[in-house]
């Protein structure tokens, strides 16, 4: 039991020794990568928004067309309507 005491205290201290040594070396190595991955996530954010802006105006695009059509069809009946109304409408003539 005490072996295996011992092995565990000499590894922990191995581990300390070790991650002394490399944790410059991992903050010196992971600053830049840190820094081009925040520049990353800003550029994907900038378009991800001109996507949902396009997107958004091709949308009411759709829908300003779809309500003109609808009018025009409306004023089409109306005017047929009109149309109708004056055939039928008897004529005097002198």
């Amino acid at each position: 039991m005490i072996q295996k005491n011992l092995d565990k205290w000499i590894v922990g201290a191995a581990l300390a020794v070790a991650a002394s040594a490399l944790l410059p070396i991992a903050k010196s190595t992971l600053r830049p990568l840190t820094s081009s991955g925040v520049q990353g996530g800003f550029g994907l954010l900038s378009r991800v928004r001109s996507v949902i802006q396009t997107a958004r105006e091709e949308v009411e695009d759709i829908i300003a067309e779809a309500q003109f059509e609808r009018m025009k069809k409306q004023l089409d009946l109306d005017i047929a309507q009109l149309d109708e109304e004056d055939d039928k409408t008897p004529s005097v003539s002198h």
